[in-house]
C-alpha cells in the first residue's frame, strides 16, 4: 500500500481493520503514515517524503520522489506481493501500478483520480494502470465504465466515521469551550506549501473578523509534522485573540465550530459532512495555477460544491483568495442563520448519499481481484 498525504493515511486506516480480520496473516508495507503504522502498517519511508502539491513544487522533489518509487518498484517485483492498492496520490501510485501490473502483479487505486474536475486523459493511465478502482464518489463509476475500467462504489469511508448529526455542544466541552463560544476552525492544510500559502490569508481573516466580533474563539488543529511551519505565521499575527493550536483533533474542531475557513482538498469534505457552513479557498504559485487551470473541467474546486454541482459555499480561489473576501464569507454565514440550517440539510442528504459499510464493500472486491 501507498498512502502520499494525510487524507490517504486516514482513508487506509479505515480499510485495515477488516482486512485483518478477514486475513490473519496479513502483512502490509510500502509508504504510509502514522495511523496506519499504529495498525501494523510497514512504512519504508516516511509519507511527507509524497506530500507535495502543485507542478512546480513537485519539480523540486522530483529527483527524491522517482527514487523512492523506483528503489519501491525494484523491491516490490524482487518479492512480489498478493496486491498493491494505492491510496489516492495517483502521480505516484499510477505509474509504480503499471509496472508492477506488467509483471501480473493485482493493483488497485483506492480513491478514483478526479478525471471529472480536470485532467481527463487520465483515462487511458487508469486503464492501463490497474485491475479495479475503488471509488468514493457514486457518479464515479459510470464514468469509469464508459472508458472500460472495472470499478466498485465503496461509499466514502469518513461518512461512516463521523456522525450524521453532529454533538456541538459536547465537543467544545471536550476542547474546554463553552456551549454559547462563537468558534471558527481554521483549516490551511496539511502540507508545508499549502500552509505557506494559506495560513497567512486565513490568519488575517480572522484579525479582521475579530475587529468586528472580539470574542469569537479561532481553533487551529495542526496536521502531524507540520507545527513549526504554521508557527513562523502565526508569530506574524499578534493582534489575534483567544487562539487554540491544537494537535490533531480536526474533527472535534470542526464538530465544534460554527464557521470553517478551509484549504480546498478532503478537508472540505470532512467540514460537510460535520455540517460546519464553510469558506473554501485556495492559492498556489503562479505558474501551476495556469497549468492547472488549462486543464480544469469544471467550475467548481470544493468537493461539497462538486457533489452537488452547485455553488453550495462560496470558493475564493488564487486572486481572489485575500483575507478580506475570506472574512466577509465567514462573517456572511455568521450573519444568516436560516442560510446555515439550509445548508446542514443539504450537508446531511450529501451525508446520506456517501454512507456505505466502506472496509466491507472494499474487502469484497479486492477478494474478488486477488481470487481471479
Amino acid at each position: 500500500m501507498v498512502a502520499g498525504e494525510t487524507s490517504g493515511d486516514l482513508l487506509a486506516s479505515i480499510l485495515i481493520p477488516e482486512f485483518k480480520n478477514c486475513w490473519p496473516n496479513l502483512e502490509m508495507s510500502g509508504i504510509g503514515g502514522p495511523q496506519m503504522i499504529s495498525l501494523g502498517f510497514h512504512s519504508l519511508w516516511q509519507m511527507e517524503k509524497l506530500s507535495v502539491r502543485g507542478y512546480v513544487e513537485v519539480l523540486k522533489h522530483y529527483r527524491e520522489i522517482v527514487r523512492i518509487r523506483d528503489t519501491l518498484k525494484n523491491q516490490l517485483l524482487q518479492f512480489p506481493p498478493d496486491l498493491f492498492i494505492g491510496i489516492d496520490a495517483p502521480d505516484f501510485n499510477l505509474d509504480l501500478a503499471r509496472e508492477l501490473r506488467l509483471q501480473k502483479i493485482p493493483t488497485i487505486q483506492f480513491v478514483c483520480p478526479s478525471i471529472w474536475a480536470w485532467r481527463a486523459h487520465r483515462v487511458k493511465k487508469i486503464k492501463s494502470s490497474v485491475d479495479h478502482v475503488l471509488c468514493i464518489f457514486p457518479f464515479e463509476p459510470e464514468i469509469l465504465a464508459e472508458n472500460g475500467i472495472p470499478s466498485t462504489f465503496v461509499g466514502h469511508p469518513l461518512a461512516k466515521l463521523i456522525p450524521q448529526i453532529p454533538d456541538k455542544d459536547f465537543a467544545k466541552k471536550s476542547l474546554g469551550l463553552k456551549s454559547d463560544d462563537v468558534v471558527v476552525v481554521v483549516l490551511p492544510g496539511s502540507r508545508k506549501d499549502e500552509i505557506n500559502q494559506m495560513a497567512p490569508r486565513f490568519l488575517k481573516a480572522v484579525e479582521i473578523i475579530q475587529k468586528k466580533h472580539p470574542h469569537i474563539i479561532p481553533l487551529l488543529p495542526v496536521a502531524p509534522g507540520m507545527r513549526q511551519y504554521l508557527d513562523r505565521h502565526i508569530k506574524d499575527f499578534p493582534q489575534l485573540r483567544h487562539l487554540k493550536i491544537l494537535n490533531g483533533q480536526s474533527h472535534q474542531c470542526m464538530a465544534a465550530a460554527d464557521v470553517a475557513m478551509v484549504a480546498s482538498g478532503t478537508a472540505t469534505l470532512e467540514t460537510a459532512l460535520f455540517k460546519c457552513p464553510m469558506v473554501i479557498s485556495y492559492a498556489m504559485p503562479w505558474l501551476s495555477w495556469q497549468i492547472t487551470q488549462a486543464k480544469r473541467l469544471q467550475p467548481w474546486v470544493g468537493l461539497p460544491n462538486i457533489i452537488c454541482k452547485d455553488f453550495v459555499v462560496p470558493e475564493y480561489l488564487q486572486s481572489k483568495a485575500t483575507p478580506t473576501l475570506i472574512a466577509q464569507g465567514v462573517l456572511d454565514w455568521l450573519n444568516h442563520p436560516a442560510e446555515v440550517t439550509h445548508l446542514q440539510k443539504i450537508f446531511l442528504k450529501m451525508h446520506q448519499d456517501l454512507s456505505l459499510d466502506t472496509p466491507r464493500v472494499a474487502q469484497h472486491a479486492i477478494e474478488k481481484i486477488i481470487s481471479l
